[in-house]
């Protein structure tokens, strides 16, 4: 009978722990899925600049091809967001908690394991073809600055416009400024950079999202088991 009542203690006592474990993992798992949600939300509004940028530097470059530039003067003035560095900054606390934690072991080799590992894989491509295409903007706005006096471009951008008026110097002359500046090679690749890579970043940042969605919902099977 002693023996039949440690056998049972012994029982309960993992059972116990087995509970604790579960509770433990599903924390985590919880704290994943609500910053992989916060990353979807923040790809979201990454998504819509890069293509509304993409699409003017895609008539930008048009324009350029077919040589109407200076009937285009507003569109080469905003293309020059594309210079802007957005950075996809997902938050991998959870994950990496999980994965330095004793938990992380009763994940592996599953399917949720996979769809983050391939998650976290695709972070570093895109942050690394991000991290290529931002240093290029800026290797190319500070060539720039070294051949062009900007500041006609930079009263112009951040001046009101009863300011410039109040000024000597005339509308003429800081469109013609525009013109020369937009004319010059490392303005111009950078806009034809914009104009194809954009749509490579958009693709993996829906490649990202999907992966996100598909991680949630293997948390939900996970979590409710």
């Amino acid at each position: 009978m002693v023996v039949i009542g440690i056998l049972i203690a012994l029982q309960i006592n993992n059972w116990n722990q087995s509970i604790k474990d579960k509770d433990s993992l599903n924390e985590y798992l919880t704290k994943i899925k609500t910053h992989t949600s916060e990353d979807i939300e923040q790809l979201e509004e990454l998504k819509k600049g890069r293509k509304q940028i993409g699409d003017i530097c895609k008539k930008a470059r048009n324009s350029i091809l077919n040589k109407t530039e200076n009937e285009n003067l507003f569109l080469f003035k905003v293309s020059g967001a594309a210079f802007a560095d957005f950075y996809f900054k997902p938050n991998v606390g959870g994950y990496e908690s999980l994965k330095s934690s004793e938990y992380y072991g009763k994940i592996n080799n599953t399917g949720l394991d996979s769809l983050l590992a391939k998650y976290h894989g695709l972070v570093d491509i895109i942050a690394e073809n991000e991290k290529s295409y931002n240093e290029s903007t800026v290797y190319q706005e500070n060539y720039l600055d070294t051949q062009f006096d900007r500041s006609l471009i930079l009263a112009s951008a951040f001046m009101s416009k009863d300011s410039l008026d109040a000024k000597a110097t005339p509308q003429s002359e800081y469109d013609r400024a525009f013109i020369e500046y937009t004319s010059k090679p490392a303005y111009r690749n950078v806009i034809s950079l914009a104009a194809w890579q954009f749509d490579t970043m958009i693709d993996q940042y829906n490649q990202l999202t999907a992966l996100g969605h598909e991680i949630n919902r293997e948390i939900d099977i996970v979590t409710q088991e």
